[in-house]
């Protein structure tokens, strides 16, 4: 894995994980994505909000989303784009200068390895292990699946409904044709 240093960039779906990295007495990110990790002297929480503003919505309007459809208030998955499935979640508040990142799809597994430490194996096979509990992991692990759970569901509902309007009704059977015939009240 190279290691290069950027100022732009832009969350997309070969991003797995941006953790705070102190340099000198600044935090910058280092982003691990599938083939390299990028320096970039951005806090992990304003690549969220540019990523989000790059696909064309603000964080804000993402945080509210998912606050909708899913009912919590503290540390919210964050969808960042849905067609290519860039879905985010935080480790702390996306304030603290702690708080890590990590993108659900990229993710294989994860193991306890202390009170405090998560081991993290992605798809790529890369593992490392990350400051952050086995128990706050796992939780928002589960909190990510269920927005994605909820927003597919919204689409599939919108998708239904549209087929509907756009084919009509589907025709009925000669039983239920009936059925509604004799059931009519005049």
């Amino acid at each position: 894995m190279t290691e290069k240093h950027t100022g732009d960039y832009i969350v997309n779906a070969c991003t797995m994980y941006i953790k705070p990295e102190e340099y000198g007495n600044r935090i910058f990110s280092l982003i691990g994505e599938v083939e390299d990790e990028i320096l970039s002297p951005l806090k992990p929480f304003s690549i969220i909000q540019k990523g989000c503003a790059y696909y064309g919505v603000d964080y804000e309007g993402r945080r509210k989303g998912t606050r909708l459809l899913i009912d919590y208030s503290r540390k919210l998955p964050i969808v960042i784009e849905p067609i290519n499935n860039i879905y985010t979640f935080c480790t702390a508040s996306p304030e603290s200068p702690k708080c890590i990142w990590f993108f659900t799809e990229h993710i294989k597994d994860f193991r306890r390895v202390s009170a405090r430490e998560t081991l993290v194996i992605f798809r790529n096979n890369q593992s490392h292990i990350f400051p952050v509990s086995y128990s706050t992991f796992n939780t928002q692990m589960l909190r990510t699946s269920y927005l994605q759970m909820k927003l597919m569901q919204r689409v599939e509902f919108s998708n239904k409904r549209l087929a509907f309007v756009l084919q009509g009704p589907k025709p009925l059977k000669a039983s239920e044709s009936n059925e509604l015939y004799l059931n009519r009240k005049e």
